[in-house]
Parts: C-alpha cells; sequence; structure tokens
C-alpha cells in the first residue's frame, strides 16, 4: 500500500479504537495483512472475530478480486423468532414440497427495512452504532404484538402489517437510515410502503389455493420476539444461481475447481456457453476463485444461505395467553389440510393398471458421460501419441466405436461412462420389472443418448425388435454447446457398424444439417414442438411407452407441449434443467376420455448414488 493509503487506513483504524475498543483491525495488521484487505475480511465475515476474518483471508489468498475495491450491500430486516419463527419454517417446507420453489423460499422470514445499499468496508462498525441508536429510539413505543393480515393475489401471498405498528416500525428504518448517513456516509432508502412478510411469490397460478390452505394454519398470534438484524451480501453475485457442493472434488485440470461439502458456489445462468453438459462454471464463495465444477456435484442453494448477519437488535416479547391452546388447534387444522399419503398417488397396482390402458411418453435423461466425470481433457488422458484408444480408470468405457472421422469428433459427443452404462441398465431392469411394455424408442443423435437408449432396450431384451429412431430435433439447445459448430454425430451407417439397432426407415422432424449453432431459446423450444409431434404421429395411438431419451432439456421442452403449457421464462428453464440427474424421468399419459395429457409418476424408482474420488495407491507407500 502506498505511504498515503497507509495513513488513511491509521486514521479510520484509531477513530474506530475510540468508539468499540478493542479493535479487530489491529492483529491482523500485527499479522501482515495489508489494511484493505484486513478491512475486506472483516466486513466479510460480520467482525466477529479475528480468528474469523484470518482464516477468510488465508482461503481468499488466491482470490483474483482480493484487492478490489468492491464493498459489501447491506439491508435492515425485521425478523420473527420463537413459535412463529417455527411456524413460518414450517410453511416454508411445505410450500416447497407441496408446490415447488418460489421466490420467497430464496430468504428466510422477514420484514424488510430497507433497500440493500453500500458501505465503505471501513466504516461498517458505524452501522452497528447506528442500528443501536435507531432502536434505542424506538424500544419504548415498540408494540407489545404484530398484527399480521393475511394477503393473497395470483403471484403473491404474504401478512401485511396494520398501520399502527407499521409507523413505528416504519419510523426504525427511517431512524435507522439518517444514523447510518451521518455516521457511515450511507445513502439508505428506508421503507415507506405496506409493511409485509412475504410468505411465497412468483408462483404458479394453480398453486394459490393450495398455498393459502398452508398459510391459514400458521396462526400469527403466537408468541414472537422481533429482532432488527443487519445483513451483508457479496453485490457482485446478486443475480446468480447459488448451489451448495455434496461431495469433495479434487481439479483433474487446473481450470477446475476444488470442492469441499458444504461449500457455496455463485453461478450465472446465462455464462455457461463455455461448460460443456454436465458441467458449470462458477465462483467459490469460500475461496473467491473461478472455474468448472461438476453440477452433480452440488444442490441448489437459497440466495440468503451466503448472506453474512452482522449485529441485531432485539425488542419485547410478545405474550400470547391463549398460545397453548391456539398452538393445540392450529396443529390439527394443519394435519388436516395434509391429504393422506395414499391419496397423493395411484398405489401401485392400480398406477400399473392404469398405465397399461393409456399410451405415455418416457422422457429420460441419458446417463453419466465421461467428461462429466474426467472433465473436459478426457479425451487427451485415453489416447495415445498415435491416437490410439486405452482405458486410464475403469470408469472409462471399454472402447470406443469405429468413426469414419477423426477420433477428436469425440470430445463435443463424447460416450458414456462405465457408471453411465450401469445407470442405463438399472433403468432398464425397473421398466421391465414393472410389467409395462415399450412399443416405441426415439433417442437424440449425441452418442450418449443413442448409447443410454441400446442399455435400457437391451435390459428389456427389446434391442433386435425395437430399432432406435433417431431424432436430432432433439438434441440439447446449441447455445449450450461448448462448440461453436454443431457436434458431428455418428452416422446412422457408423452406429450400425458399432451394433446399433437404429432405424434407417424413420424420417425424423428436423434433419441433422437443419441443426443451428447457438440458435435462439425460440428456436429450440419449437423445435422441440414439432419434434414430439412428429414422434407421436409415427406412433400408433396403443396401448404401450414412447421411450425418448434426451438430455436433461429435453424433461421440460419435451412434455411441456404434450401437457399444452407455454415455455418457460428462460432463466426459470435454465435453474430448472440444470438440476436434473443422470437418468432423470418425466412420465406423461394421454387421457383419451379428456383429449389432454397429464404428468404423472414415472414407473420406475429415482437413481440417487454418491461419488467416488479418483485414488493412487503410490501415495499410501512410506518414504525412506
Amino acid at each position: 500500500m502506498a505511504a498515503g493509503e497507509t495513513q488513511l487506513y491509521a486514521k479510520v483504524s484509531n477513530k474506530l479504537k475510540g468508539r468499540s475498543p478493542p479493535s479487530l483491525l489491529d492483529p491482523l495488521l500485527a499479522m501482515g495483512f495489508p489494511a484493505h484487505t484486513a478491512l475486506k475480511a472483516l466486513a466479510a465475515t460480520g467482525r466477529k472475530t479475528v480468528d474469523e476474518a484470518s482464516a477468510w483471508l488465508h482461503a481468499h489468498r488466491h482470490d483474483p478480486s482480493l484487492d478490489d475495491p468492491i464493498p459489501q450491500e447491506y439491508t435492515l430486516f425485521l425478523c420473527p423468532t420463537g413459535p412463529l419463527l417455527e411456524r413460518l419454517e414450517e410453511f416454508w417446507r411445505d410450500s416447497r414440497r407441496q408446490c415447488a420453489r418460489n421466490r420467497a423460499h430464496e430468504v428466510f422470514p422477514h420484514v424488510t427495512l430497507c433497500d440493500f445499499f453500500t458501505c465503505e468496508d471501513q466504516k461498517v462498525e458505524f452501522l452497528y452504532e447506528a442500528l443501536k441508536k435507531a432502536g434505542d429510539r424506538v424500544l419504548g413505543s415498540f408494540p407489545a404484538v404484530i398484527p399480521l393480515a393475511l394477503h393473497s393475489s395470483v403471484s403473491y401471498l404474504g401478512f401485511f402489517i396494520d398501520n399502527g405498528p407499521a409507523e413505528v416500525i416504519q419510523k426504525l428504518a427511517v431512524e435507522f437510515a439518517t444514523e447510518a448517513s451521518a455516521l457511515a456516509d450511507c445513502t439508505v432508502k428506508p421503507c415507506t410502503k405496506q409493511l409485509h412478510l412475504t410468505l411465497a411469490h412468483r408462483f404458479y397460478p394453480h398453486h394459490q389455493r393450495t398455498l393459502e390452505q398452508l398459510a391459514r394454519a400458521i396462526q400469527p398470534g403466537h408468541d414472537c420476539q422481533w429482532t432488527a438484524a443487519l445483513y451483508s451480501r457479496d453485490m457482485r453475485f446478486v443475480h446468480y444461481q447459488t448451489l451448495r457442493t455434496l461431495f469433495q472434488y479434487q481439479p483433474q485440470n487446473e481450470d477446475e475447481l476444488a470442492l469441499s461439502p458444504g461449500d457455496h458456489v455463485f453461478v450465472d445462468p446465462t455464462q455457461q456457453a463455455g461448460a460443456s453438459e454436465g458441467w458449470v462454471i462458477g465462483t467459490s464463495a469460500r475461496t473467491g476463485c473461478r472455474g468448472f465444477l461438476p453440477e452433480n456435484y452440488t444442490e441448489r442453494a437459497r440466495e440468503a444461505d451466503t448472506w453474512v448477519k452482522h449485529r441485531t437488535y432485539t425488542f419485547n416479547l410478545a405474550i400470547d395467553l391463549n398460545s397453548r391452546k391456539d398452538g393445540e388447534a392450529s396443529g390439527s387444522r394443519n394435519r388436516d389440510c395434509q391429504p393422506p399419503s395414499v391419496s397423493r398417488s395411484l398405489s401401485s397396482v392400480q398406477a400399473l393398471q392404469a398405465a397399461i390402458l393409456r399410451r405415455s411418453v418416457l422422457v429420460v435423461r441419458h446417463g453419466e458421460r465421461v467428461d462429466q466425470i474426467f472433465g473436459k481433457s478426457w479425451l487427451q488422458q485415453c489416447c495415445t501419441p498415435d491416437g490410439r484408444y486405452h482405458r486410464p480408470d475403469l470408469n472409462f468405457p471399454q472402447s470406443l466405436p469405429q468413426r469414419s472421422s477423426s477420433i477428436k469428433d469425440f470430445e463435443n459427443d463424447p460416450p458414456l461412462s462405465s457408471c453411465g452404462i450401469f445407470q442405463a441398465r438399472l433403468a432398464g431392469d425397473a421398466l421391465r420389472d414393472s410389467g409395462l411394455r415399450v412399443a416405441a424408442a426415439f433417442a437424440s443423435p449425441a452418442l450418449r443418448c443413442v448409447q443410454t437408449a441400446r442399455h435400457i432396450l437391451e435390459a428389456l431384451k427389446l434391442e433386435m425388435t425395437l430399432k432406435i429412431r433417431v431424432e436430432p430435433g432433439i438434441f440439447e439447445w446449441t447455445k449450450w454447446e461448448a462448440s461453436k459448430t454443431t457436434p458431428a454425430f455418428m452416422t446412422l451407417e457408423e452406429l450400425r457398424d458399432a451394433n446399433f439397432n437404429v432405424d434407417a426407415d424413420y424420417r425424423p422432424a428436423v434433419p441433422r444439417s437443419s441443426l443451428l449453432p447457438a440458435e435462439s431459446y425460440e428456436e429450440y423450444v419449437d423445435r422441440c414442438t414439432l419434434s414430439m409431434g412428429r414422434i407421436l404421429a409415427a406412433c400408433p395411438p396403443e396401448a404401450g411407452i414412447i421411450l425418448v431419451v434426451g438430455h436433461g432439456s429435453s424433461l421440460d421442452s419435451c412434455t411441456r407441449p404434450l401437457l399444452g403449457l407455454p415455455p418457460r421464462e428462460y432463466g426459470d428453464f435454465a435453474q430448472l434443467v440444470r438440476k436434473i440427474p443422470s437418468l432423470g424421468m418425466c412420465f406423461c399419459e394421454e387421457n383419451q376420455e379428456q383429449g389432454r395429457w397429464e404428468l404423472v409418476n414415472p414407473p420406475v424408482k429415482t437413481l440417487t448414488h454418491g461419488a467416488n474420488s479418483a485414488f493412487n495407491w503410490r501415495n499410501w507407500i512410506s518414504a525412506h
């Protein structure tokens, strides 16, 4: 740091010492950390302990943005605690299970008191003082009970706060904004409109009644101690998706991220053009480093899971004299509104009988692909200098089919891994055990999809009698392909030579030559709709399953045309599709009596398994 900057931080440090001794900054400076990065670490960890800030700095030692003067964003929430919070969290769980995720699930229950604002790292402690002063000024008039009135519309469900208590809470927000401006030189916009506690936002309209039923069981009169809480977030990743790591991952290439269970990764769904299928590009919240990571090692997390709680101010405890009775009654009502488990789905026997009588479409994502495990450079790992294939790991396939073109074409059209082959056979075994009849089989021209279809049919003992119809129209959205050109698929002749029983007489809806690189989302949806129409037209309206093996995106783009639903918004589509696992399935049945298709439970169970990291026996040899 320059001498002038060092003197500036010294002045800030001395000013903070006088307000809140002892300072957390001095020990970090004594450890040799620069003042600007030490202050950034304190702000990023909520200024709690020196150890937390030091650990953050150590983890971010390779963070390319460590020296960038990017402040955190802050906000002030009024948060419920106690029995009311428990009921709200129960609603969060039930609404997500019964009605899928909506925007409210990204954050915990709260009332927003101000918009997000920025604060320089060296002035964060002044925000704590502003919160204490604002809380002290309204403490005497803070309402003993905050009445909450349920409000519902086609896209919003939540509790509104009555005008009387709302005025006191709004005064708290205004006092905090005034003090933050004076002490920390921050521009804070307090919330002065209708105060509310959101329960659900941006949900499907047909879920409104279920959500209202769940909300009425909350009974907002329960005991509640309200707390004003100051939170911060990294402003760079506001519009990103947050993933949580499930398994440890050791990078196989220098452009990949190291992952530990519990890590959070920020991913921009709109910036994944350079990632192969099954991989995403993300930034680690723990280290600040950016790179590729296998998506099946992660799960979707809440946006607020990476936020940092700084300080709180707790108000009085509201006491409901009838809380015990109300709790028992509402608990009973909550149980009543839950339909018995047997009514949520048909029994296995009933499901089998219903499926036998109806034509159905089973859309399946392909099995695990080899580059999903071994990275983008998998082909270099298994090719000798003279271009011959060898198997460096048991999860590599035993061999690659012959292609008239270069072996390099496998780079953008990778095969299944050994585990992917096993996954497909498991699914086929389960379909055989279900007793259902597969009447036709279609597959995307991608090798991994044709392979998955073949292994499913082999398990069904249908590989010789049922030909695979290759339909290029259900290939992955080409914008998501890493290559700037459409992959060079194996021809029908090459597939037949490799013992794939493909149908040479099938006329696809979309020829391979019509696939355009980097097509628009609308173009992709249109060709999938056209292809599904061609697939149904090619199959007689008789009982049996039409097997469609495609990609993760196929489970959405190939079923919504059947269900008569419009395409999803692009952002929702990208977030949904990226979490579909290998051999994920969607099952649609034709209801001929009502003239429509319905989405029902797949005829087989889901396939779940864990990771198996690489092992080198040489690491166990003791050095001598």
